[in-house]
């Protein structure tokens, strides 16, 4: 006779304000109130990323005493307030020891109207600076993604903790001691000097403006005032499904033609989809695994799209760059190809071609900078901005993006399949690869294209496919540093085997990356940003664009045809391929 045990939760009632509230042991006291409906201000908490009760603007009077909610466990008849008068007037002295020691230059912050301490400060009704200011002026901007703002910090230890929880980096943490305890790199060191892979999670995470990015938007304002230049610019597949936010339209709401026509009226040449160079990319990728499978190299084959991840490779796990893909990420592959094969059908210098990318990513500023990035001395990429820098010059070029007509893509460049937009979120790049992969090697036009085990926000995903009765593909999708090491490390020490493995450096992907709208901590309670924005891609993919499959692109096709010839041909690795540095 089997046995069977089940879990019964147990369960803790308690009053919250005179309500009475029943939730499972171990829930704090903040996220009972949360399910009863009753607001509590936080400021240094962040769902899954920060709960250290630093800050304690999350007081609460829990049995006549005054604990931050945020770590405090409910009990059985708990009897907590959250709203008396000397709560209140604790939050507010805490809120204005905290504005002493912080740079208060709202009207020309990066993160003006959109800074939670701003925002506490109109909540708690806090009308004047009560002490004398203090604060560190030292700025770190020698990186080319990130400048980190010492005026502004506030110590919430957010973004240590993701740098050092969620993605494994390890560069920031808190120095010193006593008052004189602040956020820093080691030994005050700049983050262009440690190993910061450049992706931004600390600015996203970030509750005001100490950390932002790299601002290139006037070398953009200026390459559109050359008339010398033929300026094109490229989006990302990511950047449609958040830029929306910037000016007010719902989480997921796809702003693709919208995003084209203001990139018109900004004043750009051409507008070209970086989707396209995604089913570029699947073209040599996918034939880069098909030659691996069949010739013996070395497995697994690993993505190359997320610079964040081939930093991350490069400084932690250099042992593994024999298994990147040698493909460069479609950013630059779309770079180098419109400066050598559209130069040449429209009779351009490439010098005088000034390619800019639009891009969920803060990492990218660092890519286009890389020395093995170029060909033949001329850059594929020359300028790299994130979702959030184009919002804020459409908003400086006073063009009303919610009254703007939908708009195509320019022709050629800016076609792309389904499979090319997937690729900003988490698991796009392997299923796109595997639609692809599966027609060439059963040479059939296969018609399930939804691979739903790749999909979704799990930190590590993992599958085997059928491709043929005599081939059955394991992969894998992972991102996130915590996940990504996990992973590698599983790798490294063969207990598990893979033919492929999709890494994305940003934990959901592009949709999520440190270039995209900051959301603040009361909607990240709510809602999961990853899953939320990746729907936007999943819908183009399957309702709007008419080719499912990056092969199925009738300008790939005609590009390997009348220039590339076929997919890692000579030609293609002269301009498409790259390689990668030994960091450590």
């Amino acid at each position: 006779m089997q046995t069977v045990l089940l879990t019964i939760e147990k369960k803790v009632s308690l009053t919250i304000d005179n309500k009475k509230v029943r939730v499972p042991e171990g829930t704090t006291v903040l996220e009972a109130a949360k399910k009863a409906g009753i607001h509590i201000p936080t400021l240094c908490y962040l769902k899954d990323i920060n709960k250290a009760g630093a800050c304690r603007i999350c007081l609460v009077e829990a049995n006549g005493s005054l604990q931050a909610s945020c770590v405090l466990p409910v009990s059985e008849g708990m009897v907590v307030k959250t709203n008396t008068p000397r709560i209140r007037q604790m939050r507010k002295n805490i809120l204005a020891l905290i504005l002493a020691n912080h740079n208060s230059s709202c009207p020309t912050c990066v993160r003006n109207n959109n800074c939670e301490l701003q925002t506490l400060a109109k909540e708690l009704n806090l009308r004047e600076e009560i002490f004398e200011k203090e604060y560190s002026h030292h700025i770190d901007d020698f990186s080319p993604s990130v400048v980190r703002d010492d005026s502004k910090c506030i110590n919430c230890g957010r973004c240590v903790n993701v740098c050092n929880d969620v993605q494994t980096v390890g560069v920031l943490g808190f120095v010193h001691r006593s008052d004189r305890t602040k956020v820093a790199p080691v030994y005050d060191k700049s983050l262009a000097e440690l190993s910061c892979i450049n992706c931004g999670q600390c600015i996203v995470n970030c509750p005001v403006g100490a950390l932002r990015e790299k601002d290139n938007t006037d070398l953009v304002w200026e390459a559109l005032a050359d008339e010398t230049k033929h300026v094109v610019v490229q989006t990302a597949p990511a950047v449609r499904a958040a830029l929306g936010e910037e000016f007010g339209l719902p989480m997921g709401t796809s702003v693709t033609g919208k995003m084209v026509a203001a990139l018109r009226r900004l004043g750009f040449d051409k507008v070209f989809d970086t989707d396209f160079a995604a089913d570029v990319t699947i073209m040599e990728e996918g034939t880069e695994l098909l030659n691996r499978l069949k010739n013996g190299g070395p497995l697994p084959l690993i993505t190359s799209c997320s610079p964040g991840w081939i930093k991350f490779c490069e400084h932690k796990y250099p042992e593994l760059i024999p298994h990147l893909s040698t493909c460069k990420s479609p950013q630059n592959m779309m770079g180098a190809l419109l400066k050598s094969h559209y130069a040449k059908m429209n009779g351009l210098d490439p010098k005088d071609i000034v390619v800019v990318s639009v891009m969920p990513c803060t990492a990218k500023k660092f890519e286009v900078q890389r020395e093995e990035l170029a060909v033949d001395g001329i850059r594929d990429v020359d300028i790299s901005i994130t979702t959030r820098e184009l919002a804020r010059m459409i908003k400086e070029a006073r063009i009303e993006f919610n009254e703007l007509a939908d708009e195509p893509f320019d022709e050629f460049y800016g076609d792309s399949s389904g499979a090319g937009v997937i690729f900003g979120a988490t698991g796009g790049v392997m299923e796109a690869a595997i639609r692809t992969v599966a027609d060439i090697l059963t040479g059939q036009d296969i018609d399930e294209v939804n691979y739903e085990a790749v999909r979704g926000v799990e930190g590590i995903k993992e599958a085997e496919i059928q491709i043929t009765p005599d081939l059955k593909l394991k992969v894998a999708v992972v991102h996130g540093g915590a996940n990504i090491k996990t992973l590698m490390e599983k790798v490294l020490s063969g207990e598990t085997q893979y033919h492929f493995i999709e890494v994305m450096a940003c934990p959901g992907g592009c949709v999520n990356g440190g270039g995209q709208p900051i959301v603040p901590d009361k909607v990240k309670m709510e809602k999961d940003v990853r899953a939320e924005r990746a729907k936007a891609l999943y819908y183009e993919d399957s309702a709007v664009l008419p080719w499912r499959k990056s092969h199925k692109n009738p300008s790939v096709q005609r590009l390997y045809k009348e220039f590339l010839g076929e997919p890692n041909s000579h030609l293609a690795h002269e301009l498409l391929h790259t390689h990668y540095v030994n960091r450590q």
